[in-house]
């Protein structure tokens, strides 16, 4: 196996951690209310919480990566969740140490995603990045298919409790593992200004310098990051409400709904790793600049809004079953094709950050969908027409997003309007 690929699977398995953490709260959501007394608002706040630190320290983290390597930014981040989780274990943790924990697991989750990618994309050379991009957010989808069953079982056998303890331990696992094979990629840029270049000079673009505001201010860039809030606000959403979606509305048991959000995920998963292996391919045999990557990420956005409006107004349940095995997840892809875009725009030595201001601005939608969700939930005459109105919201932002994207988000034409050239080939197999 070459590095490239160990360090991608290494890199999954920290993205499938990552996001077993945050699908924690959700799964056990109807146990904590019931057990510590909260109304559906207050846990959107503790859901929330985990947000609170969460853009901030992506964004703070992610510059770091200018002055410090990723690999052990990486292994702090790892043990930071182990942390955070396994206070919750105690039988005396109450709401506020729940509050406590979720910020600190935030703000140590924040800079996860972007450092991650900065990292993978250090052993990839650019039209080699989709395929481990989606590889790594695939681990998003993992992380929620196989902490649903797993959780689920463990909540009902040991307590919710425990499952905080479960992911917890697998951080810690995961750190171990980093620790004996993290290493950097032959493509990860300098440190500072007097560094030793990770490859030669000569091929090495010629720009990095660019403006960081040009970058960020380009239709491109806010685009594709409109639409990675809008698959993020659906992510969030999803993993937060859709088990007592389940529970309270269509009136399944904590561990047929577990099943279906995990099946769910797997769904998004597959989408996932299909567009990443269709969007390298196409990279080797077609000049990028020809390359309708707006166009494509911004349709499938919209169809999944689409998806979302029946899904939330329907009855039927064999009717929303298979909208959440497939249309539903089609959002997702705009969270890939935003991370390769904007790293596309941007200089290597420039890439971590403009990756964190990405996560900076996506993640607001982690921080506002539990919160409008919950309230309005409550707020609501009943709990199925407070759903129904949060899930044409969702649908409402995703048609939205996708309909800008697909006019506006032009990486190759801002990358070559501000200078930047493309990575140079690399000979790295497709898969190993």
């Amino acid at each position: 196996m070459t590095g490239a690929w160990r360090t991608t699977w290494l890199l999954l398995a920290f993205m499938v951690v990552n996001f077993a953490d945050k699908a924690v709260l959700g799964l056990a959501g109807p146990e904590i209310r019931a057990d510590l007394g909260l109304t559906r608002q207050e846990f959107g706040i503790a859901q929330a919480a985990f947000f609170a630190l969460f853009s901030v320290a992506a964004l703070g983290i992610s510059v770091l990566t200018r002055r410090v390597r990723t690999t052990p930014l990486l292994l702090v981040l790892a043990l930071l969740w182990t942390a955070a989780q396994l206070p919750m274990v105690w039988g005396a943790a109450g709401f506020g140490t729940l509050l406590a924990t979720r910020v600190l697991l935030g703000a140590a989750e924040g800079p996860s995603a972007p450092v991650a990618m900065h990292h993978v994309h250090g052993w990839f050379a650019q039209r080699e990045r989709a395929l481990p991009t989606a590889i790594l957010l695939v681990g998003a989808a993992a992380g929620v298919a196989v902490a649903s069953p797993v959780l689920s079982w463990v909540i009902t056998v040991w307590g919710w409790r425990w499952s905080f303890g479960v992911v917890g331990l697998a951080g810690l696992a995961w750190a171990v593992a980093w620790r004996i094979w993290g290493a950097e990629g032959p493509h990860a840029p300098p440190l500072g200004g007097n560094a030793a270049p990770a490859v030669p000079m000569d091929d090495r673009p010629a720009s990095e310098g660019v403006p960081l505001r040009a970058i960020l201010l380009s239709g491109s860039f806010a685009t594709a990051a409109f639409g990675a809030f809008a698959a993020y606000w659906l992510m969030s959403t999803m993993l937060t409400w859709m088990p007592d979606y389940l529970e309270s509305v269509v009136g399944w048991d904590l561990h047929r709904a577990g099943t279906l959000v995990g099946v769910g995920a797997l769904a998004n998963g597959a989408v996932l790793l299909a567009h990443g292996l269709l969007a390298q391919r196409s990279a080797r045999r077609t000049d990028p600049a020809k390359l309708p990557v707006g166009a494509g990420a911004g349709l499938l956005m919209v169809v999944s809004g689409c998806a979302v409006t029946v899904f939330g107004t329907t009855g039927s349940v064999w009717v929303k079953v298979p909208l959440m095995m497939g249309p539903i997840a089609l959002a997702m892809v705009s969270l890939t094709v935003a991370t390769t875009a904007c790293a596309r725009m941007a200089p290597p030595a420039q890439r971590g950050v403009v990756l964190g201001v990405l996560t900076f601005v996506y993640a607001l939608g982690g921080i506002l969908s539990p919160l409008v969700l919950g309230g309005m939930v409550d707020r609501a005459a009943t709990v199925p027409a407070g759903y129904e109105r949060g899930w044409l919201l969702t649908a409402g932002l995703l048609v939205s997003a996708g309909t800008l994207a697909a006019v506006f988000c032009r990486p190759e034409a801002t990358a070559r309007r501000l200078g930047v050239a493309e990575a140079p080939a690399a000979r790295v197999p497709l898969m190993h």
